[in-house]
């Protein structure tokens, strides 16, 4: 009877059960890999290994909490940004692809190589104001959000990519930061509306609530931040939001009430409106 603990069998059998998250046995082999350490070259290379009981008892806990539908990028405390890893759990969301359209409108009205002043609000894992400190080296970036809890884990990530160049600041969206202060603006907030919970999928419900659910619509913390933002802007700096696919309306039709120019809404890879900017 073959060895039900060796590599080969462990990845036989946790595959069929993720197989609803659509990548199931490159999710087993991952979460393997990182149990075992080395790599997934590792796996290939020794498929016969017999794992050991307490690292099969490791695996099986994690295989049962991805079934559930944790996202990968708890289980493996990291996730990919901008080409930069960053870590991540469950005291922010995961950083999503579709946001990498909002740092390339922020470096579209940033000038590189400028001494601009920006700020990311709501920092969540720090994912936007990495990848600003990244591309803007002679920038200051202030980063601020409302959870010490994700400030803490922000500041792992501000360390490792950015240095000093991100100064972290608490505090409810624009409230920390002084007037007539920054260039460019930019945030990711909720957006998704209140009564649209139930929709979400599996993956969600492990996410902080706060950071993905909004009253009015998904409306409630863009108008916020529209209404506050020229506050904090220089003359002719930018304000630049991520929305939901159906939003783009209602979002120009906020920044137009607030007196901004150059309304634009960009559509990400999928087609959809995802980013609306306008000059303060």
């Amino acid at each position: 009877m073959a060895d039900e603990s060796t590599i080969a069998a462990l990845l036989a059998a946790a595959a069929p059960r993720l197989a609803a998250g659509g990548s199931g046995r490159l999710d087993a082999e991952l979460l393997l890999a990182e149990l075992l350490g080395g790599g997934r070259t590792t796996l290939y290379l020794a498929p016969e290994r017999v794992v050991g009981a307490v690292e099969v008892a490791a695996f099986e806990a994690l295989v049962q909490r991805r079934a559930a539908g944790c996202p990968l990028a708890y289980l493996l405390g990291r996730a990919e940004f901008w080409s930069l890893e960053l870590v991540v759990d469950e005291r922010v969301l995961v950083p999503r692809p579709e946001t990498e359209l909002l740092v390339e409108c922020a470096l579209e009205v940033a000038a590189r190589g400028s001494t601009a002043r920006l700020a990311d609000l709501g920092t969540g894992s720090g994912a936007i104001a990495c990848a600003l400190a990244c591309e803007l080296r002679a920038a200051t970036i202030i980063a601020s959000d409302r959870s010490l809890s994700a400030l803490a884990l922000a500041r792992l990530n501000f360390a490792r990519h950015a240095g000093e160049r991100i100064r972290a600041v608490a505090g409810d969206w624009l409230a920390p930061i002084a007037p007539a202060s920054l260039d460019v603006v930019v945030a990711n907030p909720p957006y998704v509306a209140t009564a649209e919970h139930s929709l979400m999928n599996a993956a969600t419900a492990f996410e902080p609530g706060t950071a993905l659910f909004a009253a009015d619509d998904g409306l409630a913390d863009l108008a916020r931040i529209i209404g506050e933002g020229r506050r904090v802007l220089r003359p002719g700096g930018w304000l630049l939001v991520e929305h939901g696919l159906a939003q783009g309306a209602a979002v120009r039709g906020l920044f137009g009430a607030h007196g901004y120019q150059a309304i634009a809404t960009r559509r990400d890879l999928a087609g959809h409106e995802r980013v609306t900017s306008g000059r303060g």
